[in-house]
């Protein structure tokens, strides 16, 4: 069993125990409400665990409490692990960023672009450019998800059975010849949309190695870190520590309730497993890995990637350094998206300014589904995790809100 401990003062990293506090009074201000059923939040400094903050229940309906073990499905948290995975095949020569995905995946050999119709009647044509690996990494493929509503393709997606899930039956491969058979949104490398595209770096990973997925992470990843509490099941031993998945209500206030057939049955082995978002974790590993990302890509004498991958990895992908304003489809190209790249698994922080983001430019990390997110702040030497489990991740500004009381908290 591992739960998440401080093992400092926080005074001691330049931060203010007081107002670290406010994290525990104002996200309690949400269970209280019954807007969340629960959360733990987690703040780390010069390498040192500061703060926990948590509150609620990890199960309301069966009055268990959060603990700081508690299990969370980490959903897209999943992708910045299976990226590192790629990566550290890289570095072994196992392929180039320029490859052509069909090299490996032959299915992707002739994209065929959407140009009109409708979702039932497609119209398409070739595509100009191939899909390289960079593209999936860093979702500049043309692919995109079913469950977003901001294209055309989505809804192609959603009538082929990728909604929220996936055909019953499909192994890996199976749905990503799927998705390749399916029209891009736009020329590879010509825009960005979040996406199917990790899945398909899972799937290289297996075509590289010979390995199933969840074996190929586990021996590149997460035994290395000694993440033995990550995986894409538990046991059913653990099920009290499984956080219940939760969704508002269209009431006002709106309330959360338990939605667990929304969720994948977690003590059972998947069909596929999902690179994009198929893992479960506990806060102690998590923190492992983003220990390992604000050390360089090293942790305790094992390193996992070279400093100079992880700093590209970290690095806006997007050309010209544009943002998910300027280049992202539907959901991010708002105010949301403004000064906001993405790298090789992560976003990164472009530029603080155009959403007066208290973060230093150059921050990295991701999301999840159901409302976790974690950061880490070069500049300031700082890791932030947040976790919870509600449905979907835009029902309240929880990592804006968390980040305007971490922030407030550095002193020194």
């Amino acid at each position: 069993m591992s739960a998440i401990e401080v093992n400092c003062d926080p005074k001691e990293v330049g931060l203010d125990p007081d107002r670290l506090g406010t994290i525990t009074r104002h996200f309690d201000g949400y269970v209280d409400q019954g807007r969340l059923a629960g959360y733990l939040a987690v703040v780390s400094r010069h390498g040192q665990v500061a703060s926990v903050s948590m509150g609620g229940s990890r199960d309301r309906e069966k009055n268990l409490p959060m603990t700081s073990d508690t299990i969370f499905r980490i959903y897209s948290m999943t992708k910045p692990i299976t990226s590192i995975a790629a990566m550290r095949l890289w570095e072994e020569g196992k392929f180039h960023l320029l490859d052509r995905v069909a090299r490996y995946i032959p299915s992707f050999a002739e994209p065929r672009i959407f140009t009109g119709g409708t979702p039932e009647s497609p119209e398409t044509r070739a595509a100009d450019e191939p899909i390289l690996i960079w593209h999936l990494l860093s979702h500049m493929a043309g692919l995109t998800y079913g469950f977003q509503w901001n294209h055309p393709v989505d809804a192609i997606y959603r009538l082929e059975g990728f909604d929220w899930g996936a055909p019953k039956g499909e192994d890996l491969a199976a749905q990503v010849d799927h998705y390749a058979s399916l029209p891009l949104i736009f020329e590879p490398g010509s825009a960005w949309n979040y996406s199917v595209a990790t899945d398909v770096v899972g799937r290289l990973i297996e075509v590289i190695t010979g390995e199933p997925l969840d074996v190929a992470l586990r021996r590149l990843v997460l035994d290395p870190l000694g993440m033995d509490e990550t995986g894409f099941s538990i046991d059913e031993a653990k099920a009290d520590r499984l956080m219940q998945l939760y969704v508002p209500t269209g009431d006002s206030p709106r309330q959360v309730v338990p939605v667990p057939e929304l969720a994948a049955n977690p003590f059972a082995t998947p069909t596929a497993f999902s690179g994009g978002g198929g893992l479960l974790s506990t806060p102690h590993d998590y923190q492992r890995f983003m220990a390992m990302l604000a050390h360089e890509g090293e942790l305790d004498g094992v390193r996992l990637v070279a400093p100079g991958t992880l700093a590209m990895m970290a690095s806006n992908a997007i050309p010209n350094n544009e943002d998910f304003e300027a280049m992202a489809v539907g959901t991010y190209s708002g105010a949301i998206g403004a000064g906001i790249g993405f790298g090789l698994g992560f976003s990164v922080l472009v530029d603080p300014r155009p959403s007066w983001n208290p973060q230093s430019a150059g921050t990295y990390g991701w999301g999840g589904a159901a409302s976790t997110d974690f950061w880490i702040d070069p500049y300031e030497e700082l890791e932030v995790a947040f976790y919870t489990q509600l449905l979907p991740s835009g029902t309240y500004p929880l990592s804006q809100e968390l980040s305007q009381l971490v922030y407030a908290s550095i002193v020194a």
